[in-house]
């Protein structure tokens, strides 16, 4: 899907590298009759959500029966609100996003690099628990009802959520290797 986000290019590299063709678009009807919908993305919530308002995308993808999967923004985005930029979000998840807080020293915000996922749980997550996958962000989802994977940073938190059809996942499956590609082909055998 596009929209004001970073990161699109290399989720559409991922993908091909798997064999699949992705379609970049901003169209509500493409995005309603795909068979997936990818929502990935860096950036910043209340700039990300004013463009999905401005263009109708905001309750296209409420509307979306498919399999949706959200990455990093995506995931942040999917959730109720936000605390970067007091930003209301799409509310599929019913948790509110928080920033890192630093306990220690040594706790750099953002966070950057691997970590490991446990207490997997969903298809999308088959194969991958103890698996290390790559994170960037300064903000989190804590841990709630949709969590499938926790992953640690300074407390426990949610590294990947579900809800029915919609999935998100924190960390970058794009750029994280042979894991991350697994977890990509596990989105896109969904029944």
């Amino acid at each position: 899907m596009k929209y004001n986000a970073g990161n699109v290019f290399s989720v559409l590299n991922a993908l091909r590298r798997i064999g699949v063709e992705p379609l970049l678009t901003d169209d509500g009807e493409e995005l309603r009759r795909a068979d997936r919908v990818v929502f990935p993305g860096q950036g910043e919530a209340s700039t990300a959500m004013a463009y999905l308002r401005e263009h109708g995308l905001d309750e296209v993808i409420r509307s979306l029966t498919q399999p949706v999967l959200g990455i990093c923004i995506g995931q942040q985005l999917m959730c109720r609100h936000s605390e970067e930029g007091d930003t209301d979000c799409l509310g599929i998840f019913n948790a509110d996003v928080k920033r890192f807080t630093p306990q220690r020293h040594e706790d750099k915000v953002p966070c950057m690099g691997w970590n490991s996922l446990y207490n997997t749980a969903s298809p999308i997550m088959e194969g991958i628990e103890g698996k290390y996958v790559y994170f960037v962000h300064s903000y989190y989802v804590p841990l709630c009802s949709n969590t499938i994977a926790t992953a640690d940073y300074i407390l426990p938190y949610s590294a990947a959520m579900q809800r029915d059809n919609f999935y998100a996942c924190q960390f970058h499956p794009e750029k994280s290797g042979s894991v991350g590609e697994q977890i990509i082909r596990n989105f896109l055998e969904l029944k």
